[in-house]
Protein backbone atom coordinates (compact mmCIF):
# COMPACT_ATOMS: atom_id res chain seq x y z
CA UNK A 1 0.00 0.00 0.00
CA UNK A 2 1.21 3.48 -0.79
CA UNK A 3 2.65 5.12 2.37
CA UNK A 4 0.62 8.32 1.83
CA UNK A 5 -2.65 6.34 1.61
CA UNK A 6 -1.91 4.50 4.84
CA UNK A 7 -1.83 7.87 6.63
CA UNK A 8 -5.48 8.61 5.75
CA UNK A 9 -7.62 7.88 8.81
CA UNK A 10 -10.49 6.39 6.79
CA UNK A 11 -8.54 4.54 4.08
CA UNK A 12 -10.02 1.11 3.47
CA UNK A 13 -9.65 -1.44 0.64
CA UNK A 14 -11.98 -4.33 -0.18
CA UNK A 15 -11.97 -7.06 -2.80
CA UNK A 16 -15.34 -8.05 -4.23
CA UNK A 17 -16.30 -10.73 -6.79
CA UNK A 18 -16.67 -8.04 -9.47
CA UNK A 19 -13.46 -6.11 -8.64
CA UNK A 20 -12.36 -3.90 -5.76
CA UNK A 21 -12.65 -0.49 -4.16
CA UNK A 22 -10.51 1.86 -2.10
CA UNK A 23 -12.35 4.20 0.27
CA UNK A 24 -10.68 7.47 1.22
CA UNK A 25 -13.30 9.22 3.38
CA UNK A 26 -16.34 7.97 5.28
CA UNK A 27 -19.44 9.93 6.30
CA UNK A 28 -17.70 13.27 6.24
CA UNK A 29 -19.34 15.73 3.82
CA UNK A 30 -18.95 12.92 1.29
CA UNK A 31 -17.68 9.36 1.14
CA UNK A 32 -15.09 8.93 -1.63
CA UNK A 33 -14.08 5.67 -3.31
CA UNK A 34 -11.97 4.59 -6.26
CA UNK A 35 -13.79 1.60 -7.80
CA UNK A 36 -12.45 -0.93 -10.29
CA UNK A 37 -14.92 -3.25 -12.03
CA UNK A 38 -12.98 -6.05 -13.70
CA UNK A 39 -13.35 -6.79 -17.44
CA UNK A 40 -16.48 -8.85 -18.04
CA UNK A 41 -17.80 -8.26 -14.51
CA UNK A 42 -20.57 -6.06 -13.08
CA UNK A 43 -21.80 -5.07 -9.68
CA UNK A 44 -25.43 -5.55 -8.65
CA UNK A 45 -28.31 -3.67 -10.19
CA UNK A 46 -28.96 -1.77 -6.98
CA UNK A 47 -30.33 1.29 -5.25
CA UNK A 48 -29.69 3.18 -2.01
CA UNK A 49 -32.29 4.97 0.11
CA UNK A 50 -30.02 7.27 2.14
CA UNK A 51 -27.42 8.46 -0.36
CA UNK A 52 -26.93 9.83 -3.86
CA UNK A 53 -23.78 9.10 -5.87
CA UNK A 54 -21.66 10.84 -8.48
CA UNK A 55 -19.40 8.77 -10.77
CA UNK A 56 -16.44 10.09 -12.74
CA UNK A 57 -14.82 7.56 -15.10
CA UNK A 58 -11.07 7.99 -15.34
CA UNK A 59 -9.85 4.76 -16.97
CA UNK A 60 -11.08 1.88 -19.09
CA UNK A 61 -14.38 1.31 -20.80
CA UNK A 62 -17.68 -0.13 -19.70
CA UNK A 63 -21.35 0.51 -19.17
CA UNK A 64 -23.21 2.51 -16.54
CA UNK A 65 -26.92 1.96 -15.98
CA UNK A 66 -28.94 4.71 -14.28
CA UNK A 67 -32.66 3.96 -14.09
CA UNK A 68 -33.53 2.33 -17.40
CA UNK A 69 -30.74 4.11 -19.32
CA UNK A 70 -27.66 1.92 -20.03
CA UNK A 71 -24.77 3.88 -21.59
CA UNK A 72 -21.35 2.96 -22.90
CA UNK A 73 -18.74 4.97 -20.97
CA UNK A 74 -15.05 5.87 -21.15
CA UNK A 75 -12.59 8.18 -19.40
CA UNK A 76 -14.03 11.66 -18.84
CA UNK A 77 -17.69 10.61 -18.59
CA UNK A 78 -19.65 11.42 -15.42
CA UNK A 79 -23.05 10.51 -13.97
CA UNK A 80 -25.24 11.52 -11.04
CA UNK A 81 -27.39 8.85 -9.40
CA UNK A 82 -30.12 10.25 -7.11
CA UNK A 83 -31.03 8.35 -3.94
CA UNK A 84 -33.52 5.60 -4.76
CA UNK A 85 -32.46 5.29 -8.43
CA UNK A 86 -31.44 1.90 -9.83
CA UNK A 87 -27.85 1.75 -11.06
CA UNK A 88 -25.03 -0.60 -12.05
CA UNK A 89 -21.47 -0.43 -13.45
CA UNK A 90 -19.96 -3.04 -15.77
CA UNK A 91 -16.56 -3.56 -17.36
CA UNK A 92 -16.51 -4.52 -21.04
CA UNK A 93 -15.29 -7.98 -22.03
CA UNK A 94 -11.90 -6.42 -22.86
CA UNK A 95 -11.47 -3.66 -20.28
CA UNK A 96 -11.66 -2.92 -16.58
CA UNK A 97 -13.74 0.14 -15.68
CA UNK A 98 -12.18 2.48 -13.10
CA UNK A 99 -14.12 5.40 -11.66
CA UNK A 100 -14.35 7.74 -8.72
CA UNK A 101 -17.53 7.45 -6.63
CA UNK A 102 -18.53 10.37 -4.44
CA UNK A 103 -21.48 9.53 -2.19
CA UNK A 104 -23.64 12.26 -0.65
CA UNK A 105 -25.78 11.47 2.39
CA UNK A 106 -25.64 8.80 5.08
CA UNK A 107 -23.17 6.20 3.82
CA UNK A 108 -23.61 2.63 5.02
CA UNK A 109 -22.66 -0.48 2.98
CA UNK A 110 -25.87 -2.12 4.26
CA UNK A 111 -27.94 0.57 2.46
CA UNK A 112 -27.94 -1.51 -0.72
CA UNK A 113 -31.05 -3.07 -2.19
CA UNK A 114 -29.88 -5.52 -4.88
CA UNK A 115 -32.42 -6.33 -7.58
CA UNK A 116 -30.11 -8.43 -9.78
CA UNK A 117 -26.73 -9.89 -8.89
CA UNK A 118 -24.71 -12.49 -10.80
CA UNK A 119 -22.97 -13.53 -7.56
CA UNK A 120 -26.14 -14.64 -5.73
CA UNK A 121 -26.41 -11.64 -3.40
CA UNK A 122 -29.81 -10.24 -4.48
CA UNK A 123 -32.79 -10.27 -2.13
Amino acid sequence: MNEALSQLSHYHREERPWGSFEQFTHNEQTTVKRIVVKAGEAFSLQKHTRRSEFYYVFAGEGFITVGTDRREVRAGDSFFIPAGELHRAEGTDDSDLTFLEIAFGDFDESDITRLEDKYGRSA
